[in-house]
């Protein structure tokens, strides 16, 4: 089975960071690390199985969102040998918004 390999756009990463500030601010610092570490772990799953998200072309061309834990979106683009996570959205925040940077 092939691999595909898995990295992050600038937006996704700053969002990651911003998601884990919020719900350490709100919970707690280890709540928020692994609440991250699971989000990072579902996103290096999409190396193994790229397309099994929702197509999203009507936000960007080639975006798949997937959804995870019912609170989470997590935006990515699949290419050649690569799954880009383009963004990561929580608590139904702006789709369109979070996914607008791209790459």
């Amino acid at each position: 089975m092939r691999r595909y390999r898995v990295g992050y756009s600038d937006a996704a990463q700053a969002q990651l960071l911003d998601l884990y500030r919020y719900v350490a601010s709100e919970a707690d610092p280890h709540v928020a690390y692994r609440f991250a570490q699971r989000i990072k772990a579902q996103c290096e799953k999409l190396g193994t199985f790229p397309l099994r998200g929702t197509p999203r072309d009507d936000l960007m061309p080639g975006l798949r969102t997937l959804s995870f834990e019912r609170r989470v979106v997590i935006g990515y683009i699949v290419d050649d040998d690569a799954v880009w996570i383009v963004g990561v959205s929580y608590g139904g925040r702006d789709l369109a918004g979070a996914f607008e940077g791209g790459l």
